[in-house]
């Protein structure tokens, strides 16, 4: 009984990934196939229930002018209000170089931010030095820091975003493919129904970990409507009265921080309006965490 279970689970996953598919192509670029969607959710499910995670505790607080790439997650769509007030798309011409890397840049942002330093006072390296500390930087575990004694140092530089300004290319070519987006191992919670109890929980999960000045990445999502699926940083949270307002980056906009705002009467994350999205309430929860996020 619990193999057909979990069988229907899986089923159920690969039909909501079909009805997911125009929001996968808009937003991200291409889908996965229901084959590939199968397998995916059914080595996540079979491989136990357990969960165990690694606390991230730094003594330095994420800071946006340093700690963020310099450059953008593209868009393949553009997206607009049309005469009649409706939401709407269309092909940005001409086609963006980097696209469908929204995980891929926010990940790895955690992962320079919990297993890098950079140190300006050395001398900078060559271009194959370079790739080989980025690979080291973005093949450790986004899901726990390494000891300050093992930190992967990156010379000649003062932070992400002068390293990112400087080697662009470099870093797009070595901090992963736009796959990884599709198949982030956290992707099978979007599937299942998001109550206002859970996004309670997480808004006060996302306060406890920021207090230990660690970077989060969320997956924003209104599964199975067609409006957003993206992940973002968020790295900061401004609590006030009736609302908190976490502040973000968000890959698609690397120039200023973002907020994600939290009300806490309706229960709900709200996510402002901007080119990829008309703005409204969006599901909110971490991967890169634990095993199976």
């Amino acid at each position: 009984m619990l193999i057909c279970f979990m069988m229907r689970i899986i089923l159920a996953g690969c039909r909501a990934v079909k009805v997911w598919g125009k929001s996968c192509s808009e937003v991200c670029g291409t889908l996965l196939s229901p084959a590939v969607c199968s397998l995916a959710l059914g080595a996540l499910l079979l491989a136990g229930c357990a969960t165990s995670r690694q606390e991230i505790n730094s003594d330095r607080t994420f800071d946006f002018k340093k700690d963020t790439f310099n450059f953008a997650n593209e868009l393949v769509w553009a997206y607009e209000y049309d005469s009649q007030g409706h939401w709407t798309t269309y092909h940005r011409k001409p086609r963006p170089s980097y696209y469908q890397h929204c995980f891929v840049v926010a990940r790895s942002t955690r992962q320079f931010y919990n297993n890098a330093r950079f140190d300006p006072s050395k001398p900078a390296v060559d271009d194959a030095t370079y790739r080989r500390l980025i690979r080291k930087v973005v093949t450790a575990s986004p899901r726990a820091s390494l000891p300050e004694e093992n930190k992967i140092i990156i010379p000649g530089f003062a932070d992400l975003r002068s390293f990112s300004q400087a080697h662009e290319l470099l870093l797009k070519g070595e901090c992963g493919g736009a796959w990884q987006s599709y198949v982030q191992r956290g992707h099978w919670r979007m599937v299942f129904p998001f109550s206002r109890d859970h996004q309670e929980r997480t808004s006060q999960e996302l306060l406890r970990e920021l207090a230990r000045n660690s970077p989060i990445v969320v997956h924003l999502v209104r599964f199975p409507r067609l409006t957003i699926n993206h992940a973002v940083v968020i790295y900061g949270a401004k609590k006030n009265p009736n609302y908190t307002e976490f502040v973000t980056y968000d890959p698609n906009q690397p120039a200023q921080p973002g907020v994600i705002t939290y009300d806490r009467q309706t229960k709900t994350f709200l996510f402002g309006p901007n080119d990829y999205f008309p703005g409204g309430r969006v599901d909110v929860y971490q991967v890169y965490y634990k095993w199976n996020y």
